[in-house]
């Protein structure tokens, strides 16, 4: 790895993502210091003032800003260093090397969200060396402990130093800007709505016994059940504002046949046919028109002669903003015949209905980073530290641009092994985003 002092004379958003990967942050335990550590060296040595914030020492936020000429409000930028884990997985190069390899860079975190957080420094590298005045102030926090719940991370910051974000309308986060080829046409889905996290535990009972004995309708055989009909079946479509918005905008600029079945999608009645025409394309689509739940984990016996008179399975419920818990659980008891116990272990609102108001901006962006690119907006099908931040009242727009070959499936590579961008689409994002703030609370 590159010393950070040599290393900025470079201003590579490629280097900066591959030096970034070799830090092992894989949470738990995160061990976010050291990367926390890299990127306030690059920020210091361009002399951008930063301040690190940390509710345990091995695990600190880093705040840096530049200062603006106070004529729009701040805007802030953040992203995670933290990674998932990568055991178990079988990976074609290492996953904490960060090699590039055929035009890509190979590694954990080269999606999520590495890349973006190299977009950001580089383009923040870059204001700085321009000595150039943004609007409002850009204020930079490069966070830990996103991937478990951010209690080291945002929502410690959220929770204890608001000050640190007084003044600040809209955010720059992940998980949006990444290009999709629909119908012939190039689209960028901008995040501006998340679904809202809700755990929910299933408790199936019934007659237990010897395992010699067998016993049919017991409670492994009702959760069994229970498992075939959520692999089979799905909740009921719910159209949100924000999906409605994205197909609408997407079947406007794609010819037939794909604009009518896009259409369809927006019909109840017709979704999952509309779904399943479209193929794999339904991908992109299909967690952002209802509730879902993913059975994740079971329990159940301690023996392997004794039949369990308790099973219990763990599901991840995600719900579309506007839903309650108690919706969503009376959706997964129809399912069951009432013949399970359901109940909330964990449920984290989401953010309100998105602002809007800074869309035009991002979608102006795009268009002169990629004239033939069109900007949607994104109901993301998972969450973020936005619903953290979105409790001081900030806008998080996930905007982390990507121009990505037309074959490029890139959700099949999050949390994935082979995780990789392409480098010219890393440097592709970090011009945007340079230009972004060029651009922010300046008229025209």
């Amino acid at each position: 790895m590159r010393d950070p002092d040599t290393f900025f004379a470079e201003k590579n958003p490629v280097g900066i993502l591959q030096d970034l990967i070799c830090f092992d942050t894989t949470n738990p335990p995160g061990n976010e210091g050291p990367c926390i550590e890299y990127i306030r060296r690059l920020l210091e040595n361009a002399g951008i003032p930063t301040q690190i914030i940390a509710k345990n020492e091995n695990r600190p936020n880093l705040i840096a800003r530049i200062a603006g000429d106070n004529t729009a409000p701040p805007l802030l930028l953040y992203g995670h260093v933290d990674v998932v884990t990568a055991n178990s997985q079988t990976w074609q190069y290492p996953p904490f090397e960060g090699r590039m390899v055929n035009g890509y860079v190979w590694g954990r975190g080269a999606l999520d969200m590495k890349g973006g957080l190299a977009m950001m420094v580089s383009a923040m590298l870059r204001l700085a060396r321009e000595e150039r005045s943004p609007a409002g102030d850009i204020v930079f926090a490069a966070v830990s402990d996103e991937e478990s719940g951010g209690i080291h991370g945002a929502r410690f910051l959220v929770e204890n130093y608001p000050e640190l974000f007084a003044g600040i309308r809209y955010a720059i986060g992940e998980f949006g800007g990444a290009s999709m080829d629909f119908g012939g046409r190039r689209f960028y889905p901008i995040q501006v709505s998340e679904k809202q996290v809700c755990s929910i535990r299933a408790t199936a009972r019934g007659m237990g016994g010897h395992g010699s004995m067998p016993i049919h309708g017991g409670a492994m055989g009702t959760i069994g059940k229970l498992l075939c009909i959520l692999d089979r079946r799905s909740l009921p479509v719910r159209i949100t504002p924000t999906a409605r918005q994205m197909i609408n905008t997407i079947s406007k600029n794609t010819g037939f046949p794909y604009n009518t079945i896009l259409k369809q999608l927006l019909n109840p009645q017709l979704t999952d046919t509309a779904l399943f025409l479209m193929g794999p394309k339904s991908r992109n689509f299909r967690p952002l028109l209802r509730n879902t739940v993913s059975p994740t984990m079971i329990q159940g016996g301690h023996k392997i002669n004794v039949i369990p008179s308790e099973v219990i399975l763990h599901m991840d419920g995600r719900m579309v903003p506007g839903c309650t818990p108690e919706e969503l659980i009376e959706e997964v008891r129809r399912l069951t015949n009432g013949r399970i116990a359901l109940e909330v272990l964990r449920y984290e609102p989401g953010p309100p209905e998105p602002d809007m108001s800074m869309f035009g901006l991002l979608s102006d962006v795009i268009r002169s980073a990629d004239p033939g690119g069109i900007a949607v907006p994104l109901l993301l099908p998972g969450v973020t530290d936005a619903r953290f931040f979105s409790r001081l009242g900030i806008q998080t727009y996930g905007f982390t641009p990507l121009k990505l070959p037309r074959d490029f499936d890139y959700f099949t590579f999050i949390h994935n092994a082979d995780e990789r961008v392409p480098g010219n689409a890393v440097k592709f994002g970090a011009n945007t985003v340079h230009d972004l703030l060029c651009r922010y609370g300046r008229a025209g």
